[in-house]
């Protein structure tokens, strides 16, 4: 039985039961969980083997401690998108400049009208790339950028949405560069994580290696049919076909990178891919979110809140749903703001109010304004799904019931 580490304050032992559960039950190898709610951090876990066995290769157990931080997958959109929401309120980014404005090479193939907001809300129709890219331009960024600079759009821009897995953080991360003179990293890191003090990063310090848990692939558990929140753990057949196909633009563009990406390996952990090799900690995530919407402590002292990353305005229109209904790539429905899941079918969260990002295998990054929190979930164990799964569900609804009770 994995020992469960940590802390959760009275009222939350629910959740504490639920993050254990997901170890007996739902596959669970190493994982950790935060929650922040009205400023204050009120669960703070962790539990299992940080380092399991690959490919079944034997390996010694090395166990999840409270400074693990784990690649955080495409939670770390989230990240990327608020480095860009930054440089809006700072006046430096306009939402509807044409992204050519800023970045003159993204006017190739009649895209020179596409507004910098149609990148956050997966518009602009550049999910994947008739050429994919090396591990090796990924490492030196210069031509990720301009292979998707280069790109023709697979449906005229603003006409629909499709969720961009890989381009998403080439396109912003370039968009922050241009416009910052700092990539989209190094804006992160000095603009957001260092005044929040997060252990979250885009581009890991060589200080931090030595801390991150390794990603394993792991089968969906197969006891249930549906878990909470009615999430639906057997894929529609529409979906498994899409990803079959090669040839089909779901497919191609989680195929972005051939041979893909390897983020268990340091080198490529040190580089910034902004799209889906974040690293951080769940208590980090949580902060983060919980930031977004000034419900985070400063120096740790409730009741003395930090003011919000974003101003209310901007806020609003970076969560108000921007798009909503068939994804192009996804091939489900999906609901975006300016670089951000919102509550829907497809990623249920805690309320019709919250926002965030899941990553693909499991984590799982939100606030809910109406409820007051910042949910920080990270994992090790990659079950299939891109949205979600069970046993970040089984933690809402535990949450839930902790704050509604």
């Amino acid at each position: 039985m994995v020992e469960i580490w940590g802390e959760a304050a009275e009222g939350f032992e629910p959740v504490r039961e639920a993050f254990a559960q997901n170890f007996r039950d739902h596959g669970e190898l190493g994982a950790a969980f935060a929650l922040y709610a009205d400023g204050r951090k009120v669960v703070d876990l962790w539990g299992g083997d940080a380092r399991p066995e690959v490919g079944g290769r034997p390996a010694p157990a090395v166990a999840w401690t409270a400074d693990t931080a784990q690649v955080l997958r495409s939670v770390t959109k989230g990240l990327t998108a608020a480095a860009a929401l930054h440089l809006v309120q700072q006046g430096k980014l306009d939402l509807d400049a044409p992204v050519a404005s800023y970045w003159p090479e993204f006017k190739a193939e009649g895209k020179d009208r596409v507004p910098v907001r149609w990148l956050l809300s997966h518009q602009a129709g550049l999910p994947a790339l008739d050429v994919p890219l090396r591990v090796e331009d990924v490492i030196a960024w210069e031509p990720a950028a301009a292979a998707v600079a280069a790109q023709a759009p697979a449906w005229e821009p603003g006409t629909a949405h499709g969720y961009h897995p890989y381009t998403f953080g080439w396109l912003i991360g370039e968009v922050v560069r241009r416009a910052s003179g700092r990539t989209v990293g190094q804006y992160f890191a000095e603009e957001i994580a260092r005044p929040l003090g997060l252990d979250l990063w885009i581009g890991l310090p060589s200080a931090a290696a030595p801390r991150v848990g390794r990603l394993v692939d792991l089968p969906a558990p197969q006891a249930a049919q549906s878990g909470p929140s009615g999430l639906r753990l057997r894929t529609k057949q529409s979906v498994v076909d899409a990803y079959r196909d090669r040839h089909s633009l779901t497919a191609r563009a989680f195929a972005s990178v051939r041979p893909a990406v390897d983020l268990n390996d340091p080198a490529v952990q040190a580089v910034e891919i902004p799209g889906a090799g974040g690293i951080g900690t769940a208590r980090s995530v949580a902060r983060f979110y919980a930031a977004l919407i000034g419900a985070a402590d400063r120096h740790g002292t409730p009741g003395r809140l930090l003011p919000a990353v974003l101003g209310p305005d901007l806020l609003d229109e970076a969560i108000g749903p921007a798009v909503s209904g068939p994804d192009q790539v996804l091939v489900i429905n999906t609901t975006f703001g300016l670089g951000f899941f919102r509550h829907g079918p497809s990623s249920p969260m805690s309320s019709p109010a919250a926002f965030g990002h899941p990553g693909r295998g499991g984590s799982l990054g939100f606030a809910d304004p109406d409820l007051g929190i910042g949910f920080g979930y990270v994992t090790n164990g990659m079950q299939p799904g891109v949205t979600g799964d069970i046993r970040s569900r089984t933690l809402i609804a535990a949450v839930r019931r902790c704050l509604t009770a």
